[in-house]
């Protein structure tokens, strides 16, 4: 692990769970980024609340760029292919409608709601991630 930061992570988990909060208290929704994603890609029905839908998702895009911006972007390197990473976008995405939920509205919102579901979602979660990386780093990379 190159940079551990404790600060910086304990303050984006708080903004996080502010924005939950703050969602749930102002609409009474669960701040569930798939279901918000979903209903605005939806074309089979109308979305009455499309408004905050799409300020909320351009939130999640505009405040890194804006961050970036102020900050400096911050050097990455990704190692996957194009294709393994589509692969794995379409997986994550089946997987979320699978489970009618993602790490958002499962692991953040639920498990603050002491959501039993939610609680066994999220360990199914945190499971399939663990086993992905032990796969693909210890057994495909050769040791």
């Amino acid at each position: 692990m190159p940079e551990f930061t404790p600060l910086a992570s304990l303050a984006g988990g708080m903004l996080i769970g502010l924005a939950a909060v703050v969602l749930m208290l102002l609409n009474g929704r669960i701040a569930g980024i798939s279901g918000i994603t979903a209903s605005l890609l939806s074309v089979s029905r109308a979305v009455p609340d499309r408004g905050w839908r799409l300020a909320f998702v351009a939130g999640l895009i505009l405040a890194p760029l804006g961050l970036a911006q102020v900050e400096g972007a911050p050097a990455m390197t990704v190692a996957g292919s194009p294709a393994i990473m589509a692969l794995a976008g379409f997986l994550v995405g089946f997987g979320t409608v699978l489970g009618n939920g993602c790490t958002s509205g499962h692991g953040i919102c639920g498990i603050a709601r002491l959501s039993p579901r939610s609680v066994a979602a999220t360990g199914v979660f945190m499971a399939a991630g663990i086993a992905t990386v032990f796969v693909v780093r210890h057994l495909l990379a050769g040791g």
